[in-house]
């Protein structure tokens, strides 16, 4: 099927069906969506590539994430795609594995294909990254992480807050002796903002961290339960553990139910996102709840409005908050 079958089908000119399927904005929503229409029912399918050669853009938004098998990211991408859903732009995701050169690669293979927008997830980019950005001239969207600097729009949380609120609430609950532990701590900033906050709440009330224990591995249930060992071997004295994240702490769990550590009476285990896992564990742990499908959501939000008002910026920051759960695990 051809443009001209297009035209033909919705009774349109065929400079008037282009500029309808490429939402140029000359033409009338009804015949654009007379357009659309009568593409769909004869199972019209545009060349992209063309159609950027004469708008400048295409239809996609690049979506730039550090990880394609950590449940928090699914949910940002679902959030992405729901809000997407009927738009007319479609997502194209690109993972870095926490690799800075990789994610600069991405995204500079990302602009050449001329996209609506970019959500990239972080906001510590290097210098080149940054600036790959602040050039692309399309509205760019920078998730997950409010303390910094974006360059465009951002939709967030604040992290170093987060980690701080932890703190305060284990504070209360009696809790005084506190280890750490966490993975990918050196590529993952915002897992380190957060153990900064969570340090900096300790101390302002006389407390630090007994210890820490980091690896560089992705995070995962075995890494938790390995580096929890690693760590009660070397400071044995502690009643929390706080953990980067969920994943690593059910690790954790598993390893002191192993070892025949009473959780939560004597060592209270503290995770980070609010994963569904949380609720099903065995022992209760305590965690912080994140809105990562909201996130997503937000993001896309942003961009689809930086499309249609045929802005190159996005130009807001949308700040939406955690909610710190000790659960059961206040009881004990």
């Amino acid at each position: 099927m051809t443009l001209a079958d297009v035209a033909r089908a919705a009774g349109v000119s065929k400079m008037t069906a282009s500029r309808a399927l490429r939402d140029a904005g000359d033409v009338s929503r009804e015949n654009v969506e007379k357009v659309r229409q009568a593409a769909r029912e004869i199972g019209y399918v545009g060349n992209l590539v063309a159609m950027s050669l004469s708008s400048q853009r295409t239809n996609l938004i690049g979506v730039v994430v550090p990880s394609a098998s950590n449940i928090v990211f699914g949910e940002v991408l679902s959030g992405i795609a729901d809000a997407l859903w009927g738009s007319g732009f479609q997502p194209v995701i690109g993972v870095t594995d926490y690799d800075s050169e990789r994610e600069a690669e991405i995204i500079r293979g990302m602009l050449s294909w001329r996209p609506a927008g970019l959500i990239v997830t972080g906001v510590d980019q290097p210098e080149e990254t940054r600036l790959l950005l602040h050039t692309a001239g399309l509205p760019v969207v920078q998730i997950m992480d409010m303390d910094g600097d974006p360059v465009d729009g951002s939709v967030g949380i604040a992290q170093f807050e987060a980690g701080a609120a932890m703190a305060r609430a284990l504070l209360a609950a009696g809790r005084r002796r506190f280890g750490h532990i966490a993975c990918a701590r050196q590529r993952d900033s915002r897992a380190a903002k957060r153990f900064r906050g969570f340090a900096a709440a300790l101390e302002a009330e006389g407390h630090l961290p007994v210890g820490s224990v980091v690896s560089e591995q992705p995070s995962s249930v075995e890494i938790g339960r390995d580096l929890t060992r690693e760590f009660l071997e070397r400071h044995g004295d502690v009643d929390c553990l706080y953990y980067a994240n969920d994943d690593i702490a059910v690790g954790g769990l598993f390893h002191c139910m192993a070892a025949g550590i009473d959780v939560p009476g004597n060592v209270l285990i503290t995770g980070f996102n609010g994963l569904d896992i949380v609720k099903a564990l065995p022992e209760p742990i305590a965690t912080t709840h994140t809105p990562r499908r909201e996130i997503g959501y937000r993001a896309a939000e942003l961009i689809l409005k930086a499309a249609e008002r045929r802005s190159p910026r996005v130009g807001a920051a949308i700040e939406l908050p955690t909610r710190v759960d000790l659960g059961a695990a206040a009881a004990d």
